[in-house]
C-alpha cells in the first residue's frame, strides 16, 4: 500500500525548474583556463547562493538550490568540452525540462576579455562545446551567456590558446565578466532575458 509521501527524486521536480550550465573541462589541469569561464561562473553562483555543486550525476557535477526564489540546478558537465551535449541531453531527458528553461554559459573568442553577451537563442558559432549541445538536444532555442576570452595572438593554435591561462591584467577583467555573468543569470530568472540583455550587453 502506498502512502502520500514523495519518495522519488523525479517527483520532487518543480515544473519551473531552470538549469544553469557552465561549459568547461574537468580536472585541475584546466582550472582558470580561458575555456573554463563557464565553470568559473557556476562556481561563483554556487558560492553566492550557497548551492553545493557536488553530486555526480548525468555525466556532470550538479547542485540543486534556489536563486531568488527560483528552483535552479547548477551544472558542470564532466565529459570534456567537445562532448558537453551528452550531459545536457541526459539532464533535460531526466528532469523533463523545456529547452527554454536552460541557460548555458561559455567562452567566446570573438569577444574581448571582460565583455559578456547574452542572447535568447542562436547557433554554436565556432564553439565545439555548444556544437555538441545543439546536436544532442536538437535545438538552438535556449538562452546563453558568452564570456569574452579574446582571439588567439598571431602564431597561436586555437586549441592551445583556449587552454591557456589569462595574464594577470586579463584575469582582473575576466573576474568582472564572471561576476556580471552570474548577476545576469539572476536577472534572467527574475526579470527575463530582455532585461538582462539591456543591462549587460552594452557594458
Amino acid at each position: 500500500m502506498f502512502n502520500n509521501e514523495i519518495t522519488c527524486e523525479r517527483c520532487n521536480i518543480l515544473e519551473n525548474l531552470s538549469v544553469v550550465i557552465g561549459l568547461g573541462n574537468p580536472g585541475p589541469r584546466y582550472e582558470n583556463t580561458r575555456h573554463n569561464v563557464g565553470f568559473d561562473t557556476i562556481d561563483r553562483l554556487s558560492k553566492k547562493h550557497n548551492i553545493a555543486v557536488t553530486k555526480v550525476k548525468y555525466k556532470a557535477v550538479i547542485g540543486d538550490g534556489n536563486i531568488g526564489g527560483h528552483r535552479v540546478l547548477l551544472v558542470k558537465p564532466q565529459t570534456f568540452m567537445n562532448l558537453s551535449g551528452e550531459s545536457v541531453r541526459e539532464i533535460i531527458e531526466w528532469y523533463k525540462v523545456p529547452v527554454k528553461n536552460i541557460i548555458i554559459i561559455y567562452d567566446d573568442i570573438d569577444l574581448p576579455v571582460g565583455k559578456i553577451r547574452i542572447r535568447p537563442k542562436g547557433s554554436a558559432g565556432t564553439h565545439n562545446g555548444m556544437r555538441s549541445v545543439i546536436y544532442q538536444i536538437q535545438s538552438e532555442d535556449f538562452p546563453r551567456i558568452r564570456i569574452g576570452i579574446d582571439k588567439p595572438p598571431q602564431g597561436w593554435e586555437l586549441a592551445d590558446f583556449v587552454l591557456s591561462k589569462f595574464s594577470a591584467d586579463e584575469r582582473k577583467s575576466v573576474e568582472e565578466a564572471i561576476e556580471n555573468a552570474a548577476d545576469a543569470v539572476e536577472v534572467i530568472l527574475n526579470s527575463g532575458i530582455d532585461k538582462a540583455m539591456n543591462r549587460y550587453n552594452n557594458k
